[in-house]
């Protein structure tokens, strides 16, 4: 017996500005995608002049940065600061407000993915937390490696807001592979660095491509070595009320939020850590 392939429903290859190509935003694709509602992929050489990403601000969100390539410094307004490894994981669960920087730690070259994760109401006027993993506290199953939630026998160390699994796989060429979401992830995509997958349709690098919602498996082969992150999950049940680096359930959870990053800013200002352009 054959298994139907699951349908690809959309693909792109976002926009680029610089460093940074922009495969999902929450005006767009995170209405389809939610609890995802934000994909950065983005790539540079500090030599160039290219420093990285100043202190800014989020509230209602969690994000979560995975480095592909190249080590980066980080600091953020609940205390922390260090170097994140190529390998490593960044979780910033802003909550009520946040701001967060990075930067290339060397002159190598730098590739990671940014995602931003909506915050169930219970959650997204929390304090803000942060947790950084090194590459060998990120667990793996096969091509696997856990950033959020389970696949297999591995369990990400972070506690995930809401029911939803995000991997970075890498497949040698030829390789397959095959995904069974969990009970109920029936919204599910995937985004391709390097090489290419053949499935229903060839994906191949620099592309985002979103599934039918359903709770079929997925099924890979790679073409040349391969490496993609693939998110499934629950369908976020709230409406998407965004602010400019916010994204909230209703007006009043985002009124909230944009003050304490308000408030939390002015510190910053008095600081000389961020311009007068932010206030």
């Amino acid at each position: 017996m054959t298994t139907k392939a699951r349908a690809i429903v959309f693909r792109t290859r976002g926009s680029t500005h610089g460093p940074i190509t922009r495969l999902v935003s929450p005006g767009d694709l995170g209405e389809l995608l939610k609890p995802f509602v934000f994909l950065d992929l983005f790539g540079f050489k500090s030599k160039n002049g290219q420093k990285g990403f100043d202190m800014h601000p989020h509230s209602g969100i969690a994000t979560l940065t995975f480095m592909i390539e190249g080590d980066v410094t980080y600091e953020d307004t609940t205390g922390k600061a260090g170097v994140l490894q190529a390998g490593g994981v960044e979780w910033m669960h802003a909550g009520n407000g946040v701001w967060h920087a990075a930067g290339p730690a060397t002159e190598s070259p730098i590739l990671g993915f940014q995602l931003w994760v909506a915050l169930p109401a219970s959650e997204e006027n929390a304090p803000a937390q942060s947790l950084y993993l090194i590459p060998s506290q990120v667990p793996q199953d096969g091509p696997a490696r856990v950033l959020l939630g389970r696949y297999g026998s591995a369990q990400s160390l972070i506690p995930a807001p809401s029911d939803m699994n995000y991997l970075a796989v890498s497949l040698k060429d030829g390789e397959r592979w095959r995904y069974t979401p969990p009970a109920g992830h029936t919204v599910a995509w995937l985004a391709v660095s390097a090489g290419q997958l053949d499935m229903e349709e060839p994906v191949s690098a620099g592309e985002l491509v979103v599934f039918e919602e359903s709770g079929e498996a997925i099924d890979f082969v790679a073409q040349g070595d391969t490496t993609f992150v693939l998110g499934s999950a629950v369908k976020h049940p709230h409406d998407l009320v965004l602010g400019h680096y916010s994204v909230h359930t209703s007006r009043a959870a985002l009124a909230q939020g944009e003050a304490e990053i308000q408030r939390i800013g002015k510190h910053l200002r008095h600081e000389g850590r961020i311009g007068a352009s932010w206030l």
